[in-house]
């Protein structure tokens, strides 16, 4: 038997040729199609047409595939929960070619089987992980936009060999075993995607590929900003507080966060700079184990508020004065504590400072915790 070939290159009207593709693969067969790395065979995640692509593969048949999904707003149906920085990352580097290692907790794991069925999940989700792919190819978008089943697709090779990144290599040694193949000519890249595993909001690549590491690092950094009216009390108290809380939630000494992805600053919103912080601030920060004797007060500026993921403010004045300079900001700019104003402690006595402190605390943990972990 010789596998029929789609030739699309050129083709404008995707839709109404790739139907046809899309219920091949709905009713259990195997579609080779292109992507912007290699050609990948499409298969649906279902028990009998994944034994047949194993077959087709030479794979065990406790290898994972792969989840490929149209686009990235469909992330959410199968990992429910994504840090800030995996955030970021994914509106980088997706639609592309990525390939993410998403670890699920136990609660997340038992919400995906619940909601996509004992077979599905079995297939997608190994070592309490799955991988998913969102292809940067019109061809690949619209084919799996038009089919109804969950698809992975592995490239389009017997394991061991050169992924092919044309028609006439996934014919070389698939012609014959495969339902359809899409021409859609050469792959831009001609090679695989990246391979990334998150952990714990964390970023590892396991593959190398088109994309590099430090392009992902780079891409998925978190930048917080504090704002209060001098910098020198409760925005300088919530920067020290806020790198304390990360490092213990990331496992990290403080002066790694940077190497981890996070860059947490402060400001103020009047014109002086250079200052230290405060007497009282550095003593309630230092009894609870945070140092802000290098501390020296910064300016706010737009370029600061443009540079960040979320701006926090102490009251309402500080986000006016946000805002005054960057109207852009508001949906990233919001009270440290939701629940109302930090009141200023300059020139206050130490308990007052205290009671500053631990308000700024609370409200980091709830907000880093809802916002960014």
């Amino acid at each position: 038997m010789i596998t029929p070939v789609l030739d699309l290159k050129g083709t404008g009207e995707l839709q109404a040729h790739l139907s046809k593709a899309a219920s091949i693969i709905d009713a259990g067969g195997l579609v080779a199609f292109p992507t912007e790395t290699v050609y990948g065979i499409g298969c649906r995640c279902r028990s009998d047409s994944i034994r047949r692509l194993d077959q087709v593969k030479g794979r065990a048949a406790e290898k994972r595939y792969t989840l490929h999904i149209a686009d990235k707003s469909g992330l959410s149906d199968y990992v429910p929960h994504l840090p800030l920085r995996v955030r970021k990352l994914i509106d980088r580097a997706w639609p592309g070619p990525l390939t993410v290692v998403f670890e699920l907790d136990r609660s997340a794991l038992g919400q995906q089987r619940e909601r996509l069925g004992e077979e599905v999940f079995d297939i997608l989700y190994r070592d309490s992980s799955i991988g998913i792919r969102c292809p940067d190819h019109v061809i690949a978008t619209v084919l799996l936009r038009l089919t109804r089943h969950p698809v992975v697709a592995p490239s389009a090779n017997p394991a061991g060999l050169v992924a092919p990144a044309d028609v006439a290599g996934v014919l070389q040694h698939l012609d014959g075993q495969l339902d359809l193949v899409i021409d859609g000519g050469p792959c831009r890249y001609g090679r695989s995607s990246t391979v990334a595993r998150i952990t714990a909001g964390q970023i590892q690549v396991i593959r190398e590929g088109v994309y590099k590491e430090g392009q992902l690092v780079d891409w998925g950094r978190v930048r917080l900003l504090f704002v209060c009216t001098g910098n020198t009390c409760r925005s300088a108290m919530a920067e020290g507080l806020c790198r304390h809380y990360l490092a213990e939630a990331l496992g990290c000494n403080v002066d790694q966060l940077e190497d981890m992805g996070y860059s947490v600053i402060s400001a103020g919103i009047i014109e002086v700079g250079g200052l230290p912080a405060s007497a009282g601030a550095q003593a309630a920060c230092a009894a609870r184990g945070v140092d802000l004797s290098m501390h020296k007060s910064r300016v706010l500026t737009a370029q600061l508020i443009r540079d960040s993921d979320l701006i926090f403010v102490m009251d309402r004045s500080h986000r006016s004065a946000v805002l005054d300079l960057e109207p852009a900001a508001a949906p990233r700019c919001m009270l440290l504590d939701e629940q109302g104003p930090i009141p200023d402690p300059i020139g206050q006595p130490a308990e007052v400072f205290d009671r500053c402190a631990n308000q700024i605390q609370a409200a980091i943990e709830r907000r880093i915790k809802e916002l960014v972990l």
